[in-house]
């Protein structure tokens, strides 16, 4: 009997994560620990970490404090928000192919799109998606359920990860024909997909397939099908004591393959039963090469065992040796094999190939730093942390920009909240990051600096709204103008300065009084944060003009002004305080005048007489013929004070001459 151990079988990523995470947490010892749900679809993991403390639950009021470890499949929105508010620790072990899907529905749902999921509208996975776009999404997952979809406007389709590629060709290609704008989005994950393909392949050669896993386990039921298509007889197994190891044995060939949730030690042991009843060497051939189960992409560590002036080769534990190549010993090419390592060494590597045609896996050590750090920036990706990004380069649709040793796609939609015509002023400069979008597999990074300032817009916001208080006067920048007033922008948040609050006088337009870009401090006249309306006032703040002009002026005072508007009846002429006085057409001259504009323009200088101030109606009576009245009645008085004195002086002339002769005549007497 030969066997054939599938590539790929066993723990996927996501799963094997989530394991990994659950076994620190219950090492830490640090009170309950409870798993929404089972952590995988495998009693005999299940049963293990129960005895290890992991308490499965289904209700969050079956908890009493503690920890709840979300498991890969992931939970709705709503789901995580419940956890929250129960004061419980959430620990989130889903599945970051999946929470990639979370953030896609939430993304198209928001913008107006219907979701459309083509999986298992009862599979944990496809529920918490649902929970992403407010359980609003068509489930299909049958030729009948698409049929069955009324045509939309506006349609976004994704997967259920675990699904066949063959699926999801087929339903997409029925579902796209209802609706007129659809973004499709394989989301099935690679993990998946080369599962399926490898069972595809062994099925095809052997003459029974096993399919290890859980019975309820969506992605080994799909591996069940798969092989069902291309070998007569498969098993679809969670242990090996549920086979009849005397029937196995009258096939010549039998194929191994174990679902996402299938840990190593299972599969082994399936192995090692078989090769207990057959006690052949090709079976114990077999159970030495299942127990290093390595593929592309894996960092493993490996004993150099000789090294030479062009490759070192290194015991991986494989069943076949890695040799490193110079170019990829190194970033330096001018360095040799020799230079850096030695026999006994140990290091570690990572896997390009499995076989390089003669049987040797293709190792480097170049790449393990570039491939941690993609997995370090894969983890970033998952918490949501804001790193910083060079910008190298300007291409077409956005910016190339490196973080962390690791180039990266900026488009230029998440540049900024706002539009930006001109990229290259970003060239050379560097910008808080969040990563949008990751793929370590095809060494796809997409980059937002728009969702860093988005939520640096946001927290302004909020502490904008917490320390408004009326009547504060604060400082804003004018952004746009409209016939009713101006929006200034006071820090993520924009106040309307209606046209009646922009200036004490009469305003016909905005732009009379300030211009777009315009710094401006201004009083908070009145605030509603659930309306998001904020009312401001620029002629707040200075003190009234009427105010200044009534402590400054009186009746019959003459005063300077501007001559702002000419009517039938009269000009308004703006005072020196910034009040308007109107000089009627009566009081422009002592000649007849048939209207102000025969003798005044518009922002002529005059002189002006105040004949009245009417302090209830706010209203001032000017004169330009009062002035020259005063000047003719001055005239007047100046004349008649010239006569009476020449008058006076002849008179006294008279009077001196009459007591000379009274004096003279009182000297003579004497």
């Amino acid at each position: 009997m030969k066997i054939f151990i599938a590539d790929n079988a066993g723990f996927c990523f996501g799963v094997r994560r989530a394991f990994n995470i659950t076994e620190k947490e219950l090492q830490k010892k640090s009170g309950n620990i409870y798993s929404l749900g089972q952590l995988v679809h495998n009693q005999d993991v299940v049963k293990s970490f129960g005895n290890k403390g992991l308490k499965p639950i289904n209700a969050l009021n079956e908890t009493d404090g503690g920890k709840v470890i979300v498991r890969s499949h992931g939970i709705p929105k709503s789901k995580e928000a419940e956890i929250r508010n129960a004061n419980l620790d959430l620990v989130d072990c889903t599945c970051p192919d999946v929470k990639s899907v979370h953030k896609k529905v939430a993304k198209y749902h928001e913008e107006g799109y219907n979701i459309i999921i083509i999986g298992d509208s009862i599979h944990p996975e496809v529920v918490g998606i649902n929970g992403w776009c407010d359980n609003k999404a068509f489930i299909v997952n049958t030729i009948e359920d698409a049929d069955q979809l009324p045509n939309m406007d506006k349609m976004c389709i994704v997967s259920q990860t675990t699904n066949t590629q063959e699926k999801f060709d087929t339903l997409s290609n029925v579902i796209k024909t209802k609706g007129q704008d659809v973004q499709i989005f394989n989301t099935i994950c690679q993990a998946t997909t080369d599962r399926q393909n490898s069972a595809k392949e062994i099925a095809k050669k052997v003459d029974a397939m096993i399919v290890i896993g859980g019975h309820n386990s969506s992605n080994t039921s799909k591996l069940y099908e798969i092989s069902k298509k291309y070998c007569q007889t498969v098993y679809h197994i969670e242990r090996i004591t549920e086979l009849s190891l005397q029937e196995l044995s009258k096939f010549n060939t039998i194929g191994i393959t174990a679902g996402a949730s299938t840990p190593d030690w299972i599969i082994k042991e399936a192995i090692e039963e078989m090769s207990n009843h057959n006690n052949n060497n090709e079976m114990i051939e077999a159970i030495e090469n299942s127990f290093v189960r390595i593929q592309r992409n894996d960092i493993v560590k490996g004993e150099v065992i000789f090294v030479t002036d062009e490759e070192v080769m290194v015991n991986i534990n494989y069943k076949s040796d890695g040799i490193i190549e110079q170019n990829e010993l190194a970033k330096d090419p001018d360095l040799k094999p020799k230079d850096l390592y030695k026999e006994g060494d140990e290091i570690e590597v990572y896997v390009i190939n499995i076989d390089d045609g003669e049987g040797n896996v293709v190792l480097s050590t170049k790449r393990v730093e570039e491939f941690k750090k993609w997995e370090e920036l894969e983890e970033s990706f998952e918490t949501e942390e804001i790193l910083e990004a060079e910008i190298l380069r300007v291409v077409k649709g956005g910016l190339i920009a490196i973080v962390e040793g690791v180039n990266g796609f900026m488009p230029a939609s998440h540049i900024s909240v706002n539009y930006v015509s001109n990229l290259d002023k970003f060239k050379d400069k560097t910008l808080r990051v969040r990563i949008l979008d990751i793929d370590k597999q095809k060494r796809r990074m997409i980059l937002s600096r728009k969702i860093v300032e988005q939520e640096e817009l946001e927290e302004k916001r909020e502490k904008l709204w917490e320390s408004l208080e009326i009547d504060e006067t604060i400082e804003g920048v004018v952004r746009r103008l409209t016939d009713f007033g101006a929006f200034v922008d006071l820090g993520g948040v924009d106040g309307l300065i209606h046209i009646s609050d922009l200036s004490w006088h009469r305003v016909k337009h905005p732009s009379d009084v300030v211009s777009p870009n315009d710094k401006v401090e201004v009083k908070v006249l009145d605030f509603d944060k659930d309306k998001n309306r904020i009312s401001l006032g620029l002629k707040q703040t200075i003190e009234e003009p009427w105010t200044v002009f009534k402590d400054n002026a009186e009746i019959g005072d003459i005063v300077e002004g501007t001559v702002v508007n000419l009517l039938d009846f009269g000009a308004f002429i703006r005072l020196e305080e910034g009040v308007d006085g109107l000089l009627h057409v009566s009081q422009i001259s002592q000649d007849h005048v048939n209207q102000p504009s025969d003798v005044l323009n518009t922002g002529d200088k005059v002189s002006v007489k105040i004949i009245d101030i009417d302090e209830d109606e706010k209203r001032i009576s000017l004169s330009m013929k009062a002035i020259e009245e005063d000047k003719e009645e001055t005239k007047k008085e100046n004349l008649q004070n010239d006569n009476n004195f020449e008058t006076g002086a002849n008179e006294t002339e008279e009077d001196e001459s009459d007591n000379d002769i009274t004096i003279q005549d009182m000297i003579e007497d004497n």
